[in-house]
C-alpha cells in the first residue's frame, strides 16, 4: 500500500504481540486482540469512516479476561472467538464456554454466548468496558492520538459516546438482556444453568453529523454485510481449478474484494474498491485502479464504478499544497475528523501514475463489453487526463512524464513505489527528482493507444491516427532513454538531470505489461529477471539483491509485494513467444501462488524478500496491510494471465490461448459476462472450450 502523503513511510505496528485480528466491510474495519478485546493506548479500534469510534472494548468475567482458544473469520467482514471462563482456583478445568460473534458493516454487531457446559448452575458477572477517542484514522496509525476525547454518558440502559471536539461524531452502545449501564460499562449479573446457555447481543451503532447510522446486520435483510456479499457473489464470475489451493485462495480472493467494496453514493451509485484494511479504506487512484484492471474476469462493473468516483474527484485548479492540476487523478481521498491534514484537504493529488492507469482502465472496460453511452461519459475526463499527462505530466517537455512534489509536504516519491528510498542508483544513492518512471512511461503508451482504439471505434480517425503516433515515438524514444546496454535491463527512472537510475527493479517488469518493451531488449531483460538476485522463490523482488541499497525487510527495496510479482507474471506471458518468457512466469507464479498458501490463503500487501533456498517459509513483513485489494485481487491476473484471456467485445472476438501449468489442472469460468453475453470458459494446459458465445462471434486461440 502506498503511504499516506502526511505520513510517509510504513505503518506503525497494530499490536507488539502480533496477535491482530482484522475484519473489514465497505467504510469500516475492526482491529482487536485474539480474545476479541481492544485496549486503549495501542493502534487497535472500531474505525468507522476515518475516525476511531471504539478505543476500548474488553469483555471481563468476574473483573477476568477470558482465556482465549480459537478464532477463525469465515468471511472479511465477521469473526468467531472461542474462549473459556478461567477455572476457580485448584481446578484444571473449566466448564464456562465463552463465545463471541462479531460482525462490522455500518458499526458492530456482537453476540457474546455463555455456555455452562457443568451439571451445576454458575453465576457471574459479565462486563463490557466500552470507551472512545474518536481520533483521526492517521493520528492512530502515527501514534499522535491524544486520550480522553470521548465523552461517555449512561441513559436507560444504553451507551453513548460523544466526541468532544464537536463534528457531532458518536456512537451509541445498546444490548439486550437488560444492562446495567454505567459510564464506560455495560454489565449483566446472570446465572447459568447446568447444560445451557446465555447470550445478549450488542449494537455499537454509529452516530455522524448528529444523526445515527442506519444498521442492517439479519441475514435476510437486504442491506446486511452478508446478503451484500450474497449479491456480489450472485453478480461475478464463479471460478475453480483444479487445485484445490488455488481454487480457495479464488474464494477468498472474491470474499476479501467483497468487503473491500464501498457503495457510500446518496444515490446508489455505483460500488468502487477501497485500497485495504488496517489503513487504507478509501478509495485510492492507483490502487483502486490496479486492483478494478485485475478484478475484472470477476467483476466488470467494479471497474467503471471505480472509474466514475475517480472522474468526479478528477483535478479541475492548480493548487501547490494538494497537488491538484487540470485533469490529474487524484491519489487518496479522507473523510476523518483529521481530513484536513491531507495536505489542506480531503483529497491529495500527489500521484504520477494514477492519471495514464485511469485511460488505460476505460480503455480495457470498452474491451469488455462496458455500456457504450457509459463509455461516452467517461471520454471527457479520459481527455482531460490524457491533457494533463501531455502539458502538467511533462513539465519540461522531454516526451516523459516526471513527477516532483510541489511542497515539503508532499510525497517525495509520487510512483507505486513512494517510499522516501524506493528510488536509487545500483550503487545505493538516491535518484534527485524531478523523476521518469520507467513503467509509468509504459503507462502512458498503453494509454494513448487505448484511447486511439475507443477514438477508431467512435468514427474519429483523426485522433486515433494522432495517438498512436505520439504512442509510437514514445516508444522509441523509451528505448533510447531508459535501454542500459552494459546491464542488460531498464533503468528505474531518469533523474532530474535525465541520468539513467541504473538499479534493476521490479518497475522493469512492468514494462513486459504494458508491451512498450521491444522483442531485442525483452530477451535480454527476462534473463536478468530470472537470475536469483531477482527471483526470490517466491516471487519477484522489488530491487535485485546485488543493489546497494538491497534490504529484504525494507518496505519496497527488495521486499515481495504480490500484486508486482502478478503485474510481472502478466507482462512475461505478453511476451511468451520469447525464450524463457513462459518458464519465468510458471516459476514466479508457483512460488507466489505458495507463498499465499503459506499466509493462509490471503495474500498480504508485502513479505519480507529473503531467498526461499535460505529460508523455506515466506517471513511476513510486520506492518503489511490484510486484506488488502490489489494483493486480493492479484491470483486473478495469474489466472487471467496463463488463459490468455483477452476479450474484444465491441469486435465480437474472444481470445483464449491457455498456458496453464499442469499442476492447476482444469480452470472453469462460469457465468463470465463480457457485454451482453454470458460465457462459461473451461481449459486445461493449452485446450479450451467455451459455452455460450452468441453466433456472431469469434473464437480466437494464438
Amino acid at each position: 500500500m502506498t503511504g499516506a502523503v502526511f505520513n510517509a513511510g510504513p505503518p506503525v505496528p497494530v499490536d507488539a504481540s502480533g496477535g491482530v485480528v482484522t475484519l473489514v466491510e465497505s467504510s469500516t474495519f475492526c482491529l482487536s486482540d485474539h480474545l476479541g478485546d481492544i485496549h486503549d493506548g495501542t493502534s487497535q479500534g472500531l474505525f468507522y469512516r476515518d475516525a476511531r469510534v471504539l478505543s476500548r472494548w474488553e469483555l471481563r468475567l468476574d473483573d477476568h479476561a477470558p482465556e482465549p482458544l480459537s478464532v477463525t473469520t469465515p468471511e472479511a467482514f465477521r469473526a468467531r472467538f472461542i474462549l473459556r471462563k478461567p477455572p476457580r482456583p485448584g481446578v484444571a478445568d473449566s466448564t464456562v464456554l465463552v463465545v463471541r460473534r462479531r460482525m462490522i458493516g455500518d458499526g458492530m454487531r456482537e453476540v457474546i454466548l455463555i455456555d455452562n457446559l457443568g451439571d451445576e448452575d454458575t453465576a457471574m458477572t459479565v462486563t463490557l468496558h466500552a470507551e472512545s477517542d474518536f481520533a483521526d484514522l492517521f493520528a492512530v496509525k502515527s501514534g499522535t492520538a491524544a486520550t480522553g476525547t470521548g465523552e461517555v454518558r449512561a441513559d436507560d440502559g444504553q451507551l453513548h459516546l460523544t466526541d468532544r471536539s464537536g463534528g457531532g461524531r458518536g456512537l451509541i452502545i445498546s444490548a439486550d438482556g437488560h444492562p446495567l449501564a454505567l459510564p464506560g460499562t455495560l454489565s449483566w449479573r446472570i446465572v447459568v444453568p447446568g447444560r445451557a446457555h446465555w447470550q445478549t447481543t450488542v449494537y455499537c451503532r454509529p452516530v455522524i453529523a448528529h444523526r445515527a447510522v442506519e444498521m442492517s446486520f439479519g441475514d435476510d435483510e437486504q442491506d446486511s454485510p452478508l446478503a451484500r456479499l450474497k449479491q456480489w457473489r450472485a453478480s461475478a464470475t464463479s471460478l475453480t481449478t483444479g487445485d484445490r489451493s488455488l481454487t480457495a485462495i479464488l474464494q477468498r480472493t472474491e470474499s476479501d474484494l467483497g468487503a473491500l467494496r464501498i457503495d457510500d453514493s446518496p444515490n446508489g451509485g455505483p460500488a468502487y474498491v477501497a485500497a485495504g484494511a488496517p489503513w487504507f479504506m478509501a478509495l485510492f487512484g492507483r490502487d483502486s485502479l490496479l486492483t478494478s484492471w485485475m478484478a475484472l474476469p470477476l467483476d466488470s462493473a467494479l471497474a467503471l464504478g471505480t472509474l466514475h468516483q475517480l472522474a468526479k474527484l478528477q483535478g479541475t485548479v492548480s493548487e501547490p499544497v494538494t497537488e491538484e492540476e487540470p485533469g490529474r487523478i487524484m491519489h487518496e481521498m479522507r473523510h476523518g475528523p483529521g481530513g484536513e491534514q491531507v495536505l489542506g484537504g480531503s483529497v491529495y493529488y500527489g500521484t504520477v501514475d494514477a492519471t495514464p492507469l485511469f485511460v488505460m482502465l476505460l480503455a480495457e472496460c470498452w474491451r469488455w463489453g462496458a455500456d457504450e453511452r457509459e463509455i461516452q461519459d467517461l471520454l471527457p475526463a479520459a481527455d482531460a487526463a490524457l491533457a494533463w499527462i501531455d502539458e502538467y505530466g511533462d513539465a519540461d517537455g522531454d516526451g516523459f512524464v516526471e513527477y516532483r512534489r510541489k511542497t515539503d509536504r508532499g510525497l517525495a516519491n509520487q510512483g507505486w513505489k513512494d517510499s522516501w528510498d524506493a528510488i536509487n542508483f545500483a550503487d545505493g544513492r538516491l535518484a534527485d527528482p524531478p523523476i521518469a518512471l520507467c513503467e509509468v512511461q509504459g503507462y502512458v503508451y498503453a494509454a494513448k493507444l487505448g484511447r486511439a482504439d475507443i477514438a477508431e471505434a467512435f468514427g474519429d480517425t483523426a485522433t486515433a491516427r494522432r495517438l498512436r503516433g505520439e504512442a509510437e515515438q514514445l516508444r522509441r524514444k523509451f528505448e533510447q532513454a531508459f535501454w542500459i546496454p552494459e546491464m542488460g535491463w531498464y533503468a528505474i527512472g531518469l533523474d532530474a538531470n535525465k541520468q539513467q537510475i541504473d538499479a534493476l527493479s521490479s518497475n522493469a517488469a512492468q514494462c513486459l505489461w504494458t508491451g512498450i518493451v521491444d522483442d531485442d531488449h525483452a530477451r535480454t531483460l527476462i534473463e536478468n529477471l530470472g537470475d536469483a538476485c531477482m527471483d526470490s522463490g517466491f516471487g519477484l523482488r522489488t530491487l535485485a539483491s546485488t543493489m546497494g541499497r538491497y534490504n529484504p525487510m525494507s518496505y519496497h527495496d527488495g521486499s515481495i509485494w504480490p500484486h508486482d510479482t502478478a503485474l510481472a507474471v502478466a507482462g512475461l506471458m505478453r511476451y511468451q513467444h520469447i525464450s524463457g518468457a513462459i518458464e519465468l512466469a510458471e516459476r514466479l507464479a508457483g512460488g507466489l501462488l505458495e507463498a499465499i498458501i503459506a499466509f493462509g490463503g490471503r495474500p498480504p500487501e508485502l513479505f519480507c524478500g529473503f531467498s526461499r533456498a535460505a529460508l523455506p517459509t515466506p517471513v511476513p513483513y510486520p506492518t503489511s496491510c490484510s486484506p488488502q485489494a490489489w494483493a486480493s485481487a492479484a491470483p486473478l491476473l495469474l489466472l487471467r494471465a496463463f488463459l490468455g484471456l483477452e476479450p474484444d467485445v465491441p469486435h465480437r472476438t474472444l481470445t483464449v490461448s491457455p498456458r496453464l501449468p499442469e499442476r492447476i489442472g482444469q480452470v472453469r469460468l462460469a457465468d463470465l459476462k463480457l457485454g451482453d453475453a454470458t460465457v462459461t470458459i473451461e481449459a486445461r494446459t493449452t485446450t479450451v472450450k467455451v459455452e455460450g458465445l452468441p453466433p456472431d462471434w469469434e473464437l480466437r486461440q494464438t
